[in-house]
């Protein structure tokens, strides 16, 4: 594993909602948030959100590029926001949140302009990309309460990130999901019904529930990947199931009370897919068992990994 860490400097909006996106990738050492971009020293958070000290919300990201290379950085960072607004972030209004890329580097102002003008030239966007990209200046730590925000206050941050309105535009704008007619002619029909229609497989009868290959799991729909067989084990129920999945970011769950019963459905946030349910008895830290579809699922051994884009999880293979 490399050692050679550098810096990466995003200013997203809310700096609440710009560590979940990168704090579970691999590669990725430590995540601040904080204040960068201004005149005043030392600024409080009351006072750059007042829109007097210059300071934009950001996060600092300590990574090892030879895991997680920074151009895969700058594809994340613009998915969490719209490049297109020049007044802040969603309901997030003013200065101190607009966005931003604050390079460390030559190498990295050259590759944010490269970005900036793929996206520009995509058309995804009908307005101009107007996310600014700027020398990193010095970083001010924030007050610790606003540090790992989305873990310490998980409710609150779901609300905050719904109510205010970054996932729908996120959904709308990043997430490419195919129409009912595509998935019909891609998919199995078991496929389908369990990723559509919230069916369930057989216990026993499915591709995965006692696979034991390493490597990973990804979204049969979108690719994204879920689950590692580092953190999958034999629960007895029949189905494949895990212990965390593998970016809590991918995975949404939903309260169901379908046939009677109150159970915590699970689906990816990407694709919309059903996926299966998580259990309280499982027996990892927290206690988790996620019991999963095998036919929402397509696994990618380890061996494979980097020929199928996958390859920033090799590493969890490795020793």
């Amino acid at each position: 594993m490399s050692e050679r860490l550098e810096l990466a400097t995003f200013a997203g909006g809310c700096f609440w909602c710009m560590v979940s996106p990168f704090d579970e990738q691999p590669g990725i050492k430590e995540i601040n948030s904080g204040y960068i971009g201004g005149h005043t020293e030392n600024p409080t958070y009351e006072e750059v959100c007042s829109d007097t000290t210059g300071h934009y919300e950001a996060v600092q990201i300590t990574f090892d590029p030879a895991i997680y290379p920074y151009e895969k950085l700058l594809d994340l960072f613009w998915q969490q926001i719209d490049p297109t607004d020049a007044g802040g972030q969603f309901n997030d209004r003013g200065l101190s949140y607009r966005t931003a890329i604050f390079y460390h580097n030559e190498e990295q102002r050259a590759l944010a302009e490269a970005s900036k003008n793929k996206l520009a030239a995509s058309g995804r966007f009908q307005k101009p990309i107007v996310t600014e990209i700027l020398p990193a200046s010095r970083f001010y730590r924030a007050e610790e309460r606003h540090q790992d925000y989305y873990k310490k206050n998980s409710f609150h941050y779901n609300l905050y990130r719904e109510g205010s309105g970054r996932a729908r535009f996120i959904r709308e704008n990043w997430k490419n999901r195919k129409s009912d007619e595509q998935l019909k002619q891609e998919l199995t029909p078991i496929q389908y019904e369990v990723t559509r229609n919230n069916g369930t497989e057989p216990p026993f009868r499915n591709e995965y529930w006692d696979h034991t290959e390493e490597g990973i799991y990804v979204d049969i729909i979108s690719g994204e990947p879920l689950f590692s067989s580092k953190d999958k084990y034999d629960a007895g129920c029949g189905w494949p199931s895990f212990t965390q999945p593998l970016r809590r970011t991918e995975i949404e769950d939903k309260l169901d009370t379908s046939y009677g019963m109150r159970r915590i459905e699970v689906r990816a946030k990407s694709s919309d897919s059903h996926l299966g349910h998580v259990f309280d008895d499982g027996p990892g830290p927290d206690g988790s068992r996620y019991c999963i579809n095998s036919a929402a699922l397509r696994f990618i051994p380890k061996e494979k990994l980097e020929d199928e884009g996958y390859g920033e999880f090799k590493g969890l293979f490795e020793n």
